[in-house]
């Protein structure tokens, strides 16, 4: 039986190298309903926000080179949906503190 459940997902901590902040598990879908990234170390930053296909090395990116100034924070409201085994991800160009909140609906099949 097909369920909708609201979810939450956060990441903290330095986003130097790619973190992955969503995974879709096999036999659902999500639909992100927003992102919420959040500058906590008094120093501006600039950030990629992308999904990984598959983790097939064909990435598709939403934001990049985004500025996030000091202590400030982005929101992205735009839905959108991810399926099965694709990865949503950040980067940050260089060491970072960032609170990073994303809030779904778990769509299973």
């Amino acid at each position: 039986m097909a369920s909708e459940v609201l979810k939450l997902a956060t990441f903290r901590g330095d986003a130097s190298s790619v973190q992955a902040l969503l995974t879709v598990t096999a036999g659902h879908t999500y639909t992100v309903l927003s992102v919420t990234i959040c500058e906590t170390g008094g120093a501006a930053e600039t950030f990629n926000l992308l999904i990984d296909d598959g983790g097939s090395g064909s990435d598709t990116y939403m934001y990049f080179e985004q500025a996030l100034g000091s202590k400030e924070t982005f929101e992205h409201t735009g839905k959108f949906v991810m399926e099965a085994a694709d990865h949503l991800s950040i980067i940050t160009a260089s060491s970072s503190n960032i609170d990073v909140v994303v809030s779904y609906l778990d769509q299973t099949l």
